[in-house]
């Protein structure tokens, strides 16, 4: 068993990747882990299974189930202007092809940041928003003021649910998750996520004493295929006070299976906001969409709908990867530490190729069955 899994993975070590850790999990159970190469690639320390990393965009999963379970308790509808709760989103303006902007004609709503049809992009460091934000907080970067600094000094690139792009919506929404739960973000995550899901490893901040366990990071060059150190820091960290909803989670591959079998068992959302969040929401621009077979719901890559394919989730730029099957039954977490990495364009097939090596394809009704009684003993368990 896992036999092709183990061939493409065992491929990665020596073509841009120095180790990697990957845990696959079938109701349940730890069906495959395996850990290869060297988390230290110069001083030759072998990777254990135990290291933390910069989850980066795998954060977005965290964020998205968050503000999913603030929808579930009332605190806002996906339509509502984001206005609403942020003033400085009341006028906000679109870039024309001759250089000038024009005043937006649609508003900005809950499900555009969720969806990432609101018009932002990944500019980040030289975002002038951004730029500001630093310089009138003298570096503190409260999580809360990250979306009105880059409302009131971005323009957008298009108008707002007319196309889908990679940006910063989550860490909009990690304002947003501030002023709906009247917590700190990461106090917010740490109560309702992390410590529900049994994390004891994630957060925002990697402490002193377990800093030693922080995973080396790496970048790849495509020109000479090379991979080379580089500060063991995320860009996506601002200041003292700022926690990315986006890119800012350190976690390990143990914690962020918990959270993948958590959110598969119905531990941190009812089936229904499951299922919202499963469903694609942009049909209408599908083509502007770059993961291949898949499509996108809130927060998470998705089916197309009728392709067969039932996982969800996510991936980090830094390689790891985030997949939840609730038909199948699966949870998997891939790691490594390295930017620019040349597998992060195979990392989907993944997923294709665990289904092959357990010998699943389209859950048949007796899979569902099964997988169903598994997801109630679970619930029962927790007391939900």
């Amino acid at each position: 068993m896992f036999e092709k899994i183990t061939e493409m993975l065992d491929s990665f070590i020596g073509n841009g990747t120095p180790g990697y850790d990957i845990a696959i999990y079938r109701n349940g159970e730890c069906l495959f882990r395996r850990t290869e190469g060297y988390s230290d690639s110069e001083n030759k320390i072998k990777m254990n299974g135990k290291e933390l990393y910069y989850v980066y965009s795998c954060s977005k999963m965290i964020t998205a189930t968050a503000a999913m379970q603030l929808y579930e308790r009332g605190l806002f509808d996906l339509d509502d202007r984001v206005e609403k709760y942020i003033p400085e989103f009341s006028t906000m303006y679109v870039k024309c092809e001759d250089g000038s902007t024009r005043e937006a004609k649609t508003p900005i709503t809950v499900r555009h940041l969720l969806t990432m049809t609101a018009g932002f992009s990944y500019v980040f460091l030289n975002n002038p928003g951004i730029k500001k934000f630093r310089e009138e907080t003298g570096g503190r970067c409260p999580t809360r003021d990250f979306a009105k600094y880059v409302a009131a000094e971005t323009a957008l690139e298009f108008e707002p649910g007319t196309r889908w792009n990679y940006s910063l919506c989550h860490d909009i929404l990690g304002s947003l998750i501030e002023i709906w739960s009247g917590e700190k973000f990461g106090e917010y995550l740490k109560k309702n996520i992390f410590e529900p899901s049994g994390m004891t490893d994630t957060s925002f901040y990697i402490p002193p004493e377990e800093y030693h366990r922080l995973c080396a990071q790496y970048r790849y060059d495509f020109g000479t295929k090379t991979i080379a150190r580089v500060e063991p820091t995320n860009c996506y960290d601002l200041g003292p006070e700022f926690e990315s909803g986006g890119a800012g989670c350190v976690s390990t591959v143990d914690d962020m299976i918990k959270f993948g079998e958590a959110l598969r068992t119905g531990k941190l959302l009812r089936e229904e906001t499951l299922d919202l969040m499963s469903t694609s929401q942009i049909a209408h621009c599908q083509d502007t969409f770059w993961v291949e077979k898949y499509s996108y719901g809130l927060g998470v890559r998705c089916s197309k709908g009728g392709d067969g394919i039932t996982d969800i989730g996510w991936g980090g730029a830094a390689g790891a990867g985030l997949w939840v099957d609730r038909t199948l039954g699966l949870t998997v977490y891939y790691a490594q530490h390295v930017l620019n990495s040349p597998i992060v364009k195979r990392r989907n097939e993944l997923i294709f190729l665990i289904k092959e090596d357990l010998g699943l394809g389209e859950a048949s009704e007796a899979l569902k069955e099964d997988t169903a009684t598994e997801k109630d003993k679970m619930r029962s368990n927790w007391g939900v």
